[in-house]
């Protein structure tokens, strides 16, 4: 691992969108890989995070903080170094992001921390991984969805492998943490347990 991937954080931004098990998936992916990571949340995805899940915030955080490898940025921080094109990062996800995020990222819109990160992140041309939570989807969604594409970003919607035959919610929200990190960069491959064409035996779901 070089000093810069030693270094260097991922940054995570969490929204008001469904799906914050997703988020803190992925964060536990990135942490197990020795890598750093700097958390964004807004008010909306803390209101999420209560009815969706039985882990506090605050209880996730402490656990996260144990790492050493840990930070938290105010959604209101926009002097925060994560702020900044000449702060290094290795990229950054927005997991799960709302359809107001996307808009906004879309337009240019950097009004708070974690849309001026991901708009930064474009800038500088580093991985942003979008994991867009709405359905179904409108011509405006899907319009601003294609912007981000054409400007570098990567749309993953947060779908279930169904050739895998997983069985449980927990193995789908793996399955998409691993996908995210993966579209980051920061692994060369998925698990082979989550490939196509290896058996449903081998592959433990």
């Amino acid at each position: 691992m070089n000093d810069l991937k030693a270094k260097a954080p991922v940054i995570v931004g969490i929204t008001g969108a469904s799906g914050i098990e997703l988020a803190t998936a992925t964060i536990d992916l990135i942490l197990s890989l020795n890598l750093n990571v700097v958390l964004t949340i807004s008010s909306a995805g803390r209101m999420v995070w209560k009815e969706e899940i039985d882990e506090s915030y605050g209880e996730a955080i402490e656990r996260w903080a144990e790492s050493g490898r840990f930070n938290v940025n105010q959604i209101g921080d926009l002097g925060a170094q994560i702020a900044s094109g000449t702060y290094p990062t290795l990229g950054m996800a927005v997991v799960p992001c709302s359809m107001a995020t996307v808009g906004a990222l879309a337009s240019g819109l950097a009004d708070n921390l974690i849309r001026r990160a991901a708009d930064v992140t474009l800038k500088e041309k580093r991985p942003l991984v979008i994991v867009p939570r709405e359905t179904p989807l409108n011509a405006i969604h899907l319009k601003n969805l294609t912007e981000l594409a054409i400007a570098g970003a990567t749309i993953l919607p947060p779908q279930p492998a169904f050739y895998l035959r997983q069985k449980t919610t927990a193995e789908v929200v793996d399955y998409i943490a691993n996908r995210t990190v993966n579209a980051l960069g920061l692994t060369d491959q998925l698990p082979s347990r989550m490939r196509y064409g290896n058996e449903s035996e081998e592959n433990g779901y």
